[in-house]
């Protein structure tokens, strides 16, 4: 059985009522895959803006895996010291990573955050040396298309990680990078300019779907009915 663990940001938990790209690679999955998996982490909630805090299990459709680890404001500084323990517990075979908004906005510049997305990796192989990870770069959002320094770092950091993954790659643990999703529009694909609405849920969640298809041929090409 493979076990997939969805790891990252805002972007990733969701918020109260929403389905979140995880139910859509969920739905994906179930239609395309042939073998047996599992969607595993030590989190379930929702992040909910009224407590202001992950409490909440409203999702737009609850009846779905719902294990995942990510947080509201969490990034590759938050989840490095975490990664390993939860590959352990939950034996998670491969990771799908969004990460590095919440950093560059908030806490590392683009080379800390690099250096910080190598010492996941490392925390990950030394649970797990034969882990597989799908990485997401840092995805278009408003606060690149009005802040030029914060653009530059999110485009030097989106190097980096290329480089980082490409450099770090190994046949018993293959890390991959998907690439941004096709055609991604803030002003369409999110609610407010950051966190994805239906559309860009499926954009998310089709991003890691072809990159696994593409590489190791996992599945089939992604379809927004599914």
């Amino acid at each position: 059985m493979l076990r997939f663990m969805p790891v990252g940001d805002s972007q990733t938990i969701g918020s109260a009522g929403e389905h979140t790209w995880r139910y859509r690679m969920w739905q994906h999955l179930r239609e395309t895959y042939a073998g047996p998996f599992r969607i595993v982490g030590p989190r379930e909630t929702l992040y909910d803006k009224a407590t202001e805090s992950a409490d909440s299990y409203e999702y737009a459709d609850p009846d779905f895996p719902r294990a995942h680890l990510a947080g509201w404001g969490e990034g590759w500084l938050h989840m490095t010291p975490l990664i390993g323990e939860a590959v352990r517990a939950q034996r998670a075979d491969v990771l799908l990573v969004a990460l590095g908004l919440i950093d560059l906005g908030f806490y590392t510049n683009a080379v800390q955050t690099a250096d910080n997305a190598r010492a996941f990796i490392a925390e990950a192989r030394a649970a797990d040396p034969r882990v597989r990870m799908v990485v997401l770069p840092v995805i278009p959002n408003v606060r690149a298309e009005s802040d030029a320094p914060f653009a530059t770092e999110v485009a030097a950091f989106n190097e980096l990680l290329a480089k980082t993954v490409a450099d770090l790659d190994e046949p018993r643990s293959p890390l991959l990078l998907a690439s941004p999703p096709a055609s991604y529009d803030v002003h369409l694909d999110t609610y407010d300019g950051t966190h994805p609405n239906e559309s860009g849920e499926h954009r998310i969640a089709e991003a890691f779907a072809e990159a696994m298809y593409q590489a190791w041929d996992l599945g089939e090409p992604y379809s927004a009915s599914a």
